[in-house]
């Protein structure tokens, strides 16, 4: 199984909007970056993935979901009212993809501090310089390593 890493402002779509859809399925719409499009249309369901807020006063993993439905198009490139819009998309010759996700669990926030401070995650995409992918990977060993840190007490506690 591979693992991912999904970014989302919080003001769009955070976290406590999925646990209010009670166990319902919700696009992952809105990527625009092809690389990002590109993991998607990896993505195989039953993967588990990291629900980060990002682009927020406290940036940072908030919960784990899991891709319930494989990549299909993107409406919201079809829909000029649309903030995720794209002229040259086509019904017949779409260019954005998405999955579906369901959430597994909210976690409390694994900020990015703790993130940076914890040395099994060296070399984690997120964690990189310049790095402003929507969705990266995330390999076993630092989906373990962020399991762990979800469980522990917050520093602050």
């Amino acid at each position: 199984m591979r693992y991912w890493l999904m970014k989302s402002e919080p003001d769009e779509f955070s976290i406590d909007d999925l646990v209010r859809a009670k166990g319902r399925t919700t696009p992952w719409f809105g990527v625009r970056n092809y690389q990002a499009r590109n993991y998607m249309r990896d993505m195989k369901v039953g993967e588990r993935a990291f629900f980060y807020h990002s682009s927020c006063p406290e940036p940072g993993i908030a919960g784990i979901v899991e891709v319930s439905r494989f990549a299909y198009p993107d409406a919201t490139q079809f829909d000029p009212k649309s903030d995720y819009y794209d002229a040259k998309a086509t019904r017949d010759a779409p260019r954005w993809d998405h999955v579906d996700v369901r959430l597994v669990e909210k976690t409390r926030l694994v900020s990015l501090p703790e993130l940076r401070g914890e040395p099994a995650l060296a070399d984690m995409v997120i964690l990189r310089r310049g790095n402003r992918l929507s969705i990266t990977p995330v390999s076993g060993d630092e989906w373990k390593a962020i399991v762990r840190l979800a469980a522990r007490m917050p520093p602050s506690a």
